[in-house]
């Protein structure tokens, strides 16, 4: 069945592999985008080249009128527009607030005043739970593990948010929560871990597996911040673009609910051996230097996935080294975008 989509931020990475996803799946897909950042011109011109019932509209989610107008008529939003990084959020922390959270608001305004109601999925962050400290963790084979969360942390930890952008996003993931039991709106959530793929333009700030690829393609050097040895779990853009249509299909179940979306415990790297990869299956060189902690690193995280598996029957199929190579391939071809 063809459904009416509203994707926010859909030329960036994550919003133009779903829309590209949306668009082949026969969908009528609205992109609101401001096309601020890196990468998302280029994006665009590539969605623009898809078949299919395709609408752009060039805005800023902190305009209320803009909202409301890109969300006439839609039956699903995906909610992906978002200031991204937590050192950008340090120095610019009042951007930082009126993107992420004034801007999720009016997202959710412009939903509720429509009748009927869309649905709304917000991409929330693992950063709501803050820096963890009150879990323990170890040094076990050369990088930092959790002690007892075998299976990862889940959905149930308490929120703890560092930093301004864990500030901005965990205030929006809230408000998302509430917006479903107050106003009877339609909402999901999705605290994501490290996502890489295709058309991530990966910076020192965000999108860490992206850059150092970035890096080491182009012979450049990189700074690890901390010891290497900390880890997270990871996933490949393709398995979060079905969790996220699957999130729509099992609405039934998925309404007013909150998940943990990474790779999971089958699906970790640390900085160091992620480097190793990058040196031995890659064959590139990719010399470092170490750098302090920056506010609000986590030296584990790995999400727990069970509840996703459970609800939207839904498991990662890309392993690490698969998706690793893939991404290394398109950088390799589109080179010019970092040159």
């Amino acid at each position: 069945m063809t459904v009416k989509i509203l994707v926010t931020g859909g030329a960036g990475f994550i919003g133009s592999n779903l829309t590209e996803h949306l668009l082949r799946e026969g969908h009528r897909v609205r992109v609101l985008d401001n096309l601020s950042r890196r990468g998302t011109r280029a994006n665009l011109e590539f969605l623009r080249t898809l078949d299919g019932d395709f609408e752009m509209m060039e805005g800023d989610i902190r305009d209320s009128e803009t909202c409301i107008r890109a969300m006439a008529g839609v039956e699903l939003v995906y909610h992906l527009a978002a200031q991204v990084a937590v050192t950008t959020s340090v120095v610019r922390p009042v951007e930082d607030f009126e993107i992420n959270l004034l801007g999720t608001v009016n997202i959710l305004e412009a939903a509720r005043k429509q009748s009927p109601k869309p649905m709304v999925v917000f991409t929330s962050t693992n950063k709501v739970y803050g820096k963890m400290d009150h879990i323990g963790i170890c040094l076990r084979n050369n990088r930092w593990e959790y002690d007892a969360l075998t299976t990862g942390n889940p959905e149930t930890t308490h929120l703890d948010f560092y930093s301004p952008y864990g500030c901005s996003k965990g205030g929006a993931d809230q408000y998302v929560r509430d917006y479903s039991r107050i106003y009877d709106l339609d909402t999901c959530i999705f605290r994501m871990s490290c996502i890489y793929g295709p058309r991530q333009m990966g910076c020192e700030d965000q999108g860490w597996v992206a850059f150092f690829l970035i890096q080491a393609a182009l012979g450049r050097d990189i700074t690890i911040y901390g010891d290497g040895r900390q880890i997270r779990d990871v996933l490949y853009v393709s398995d979060l673009v079905r969790a996220l249509v699957s999130a729509w299909k099992f609405r039934e179940i998925t309404r007013g609910r909150i998940y943990n979306i990474g790779g999971g415990p089958r699906r970790t790297v640390s900085l160091l051996e992620f480097i190793e990869f990058i040196r031995n299956d890659l064959k590139l060189p990719l010399p470092y230097v170490f750098d302090d902690w920056r506010p609000g690193d986590q030296k584990v995280y790995v999400s727990d996935i069970s509840r996703a598996g459970r609800d939207l029957k839904w498991e990662p199929e890309t392993s690490p080294e698969q998706g690793f190579r893939k991404l290394y391939g398109w950088i390799q071809d589109h080179r010019n975008l970092f040159e």
